[in-house]
């Protein structure tokens, strides 16, 4: 968290690993009653955002009626196979994602994830940018500040 021009607060946080979207819901039916559950993958991808926010920010949360602007950046690993010549270039700006894992499922995971904890409810959220993009480290980085009006 950092704080610029006095009182705008800026929260920036990481979760490490293979960026994650959120999967659609599942249904099942059980004596004829349908129920509509998460999958565990996306359960325990949106408990590591969460767990990761809270070592890294702590109990910081933005007011319940403040605009919000959200900036996230999800950084894939570069494949193995990758030339040493298409690495550096990856890594020097030209490192576009654009395989599976669509960028409004990786917000969904993370705005859904912070309900709560990071703001109310994740209506809130006026602006939001989802990059992806290839990186030394697969990771999600966050930035999250409130909108000015």
């Amino acid at each position: 968290m950092r704080m610029i021009g006095g009182d705008e607060m800026v929260i920036e946080f990481t979760v490490p690993g293979q960026p994650q979207g959120k999967a659609r819901p599942r249904f099942s039916t059980q004596n004829g009653i349908m129920r509509t559950f998460t999958d565990n993958k996306t359960i325990l991808y949106e408990k590591l955002v969460r767990t990761e926010y809270q070592r890294q920010c702590g109990d910081v949360r933005f007011a319940d009626d403040v605009a919000l602007s959200v900036n996230i950046l999800a950084q894939f690993d570069i494949p193995v196979s990758t030339s040493k010549k298409k690495r550096h270039e990856i890594l020097h700006g030209r490192g576009c994602y654009t395989k599976k894992v669509d960028a409004d499922n990786i917000a969904k995971a993370i705005l859904d994830s912070l309900n709560g904890i990071a703001y109310r409810d994740d209506k809130q959220v006026s602006d939001l940018t989802v990059q992806k993009r290839y990186g030394e480290k697969p990771m999600v980085s966050v930035e999250i500040k409130a909108v000015e009006m």
